[in-house]
């Protein structure tokens, strides 16, 4: 069993020592992003979406779906422009 006095000394130098790592970092870290790829599809194929789609029954459930999924793509097109785009005070390419 641990003595008392020996858990009380231990707290400052934990303490002492968080700090002094902390005091390391210089710089505000990044965020990693990883925007998710978006898939590509051709002339024919999207003909052939476009009208299956306009047959779907009034109201179908996979209209709401490809309507969230337009979203999503529009979503992850704009990810992937943000992170081409250099950020202000920071050099492209770091």
């Amino acid at each position: 069993m641990p003595k008392a006095g020996c858990s009380k000394r231990a707290l400052p130098l934990l303490v002492i020592a968080t700090l002094s790592l902390t005091a390391c970092a210089t710089a505000p870290s990044r965020p990693s992003v990883v925007c998710p790829p978006v898939a590509a599809y051709d002339r024919a194929f999207q003909a052939r979406l476009a009208d299956e789609i306009q047959r779907l029954p009034r109201g179908a459930a996979l209209e709401r779906a490809m309507l969230d999924y337009t979203r999503l793509r529009d979503q992850a097109r704009a990810c992937a422009g943000a992170q081409s785009q250099p950020r202000p005070g920071i050099a492209h390419g770091e």
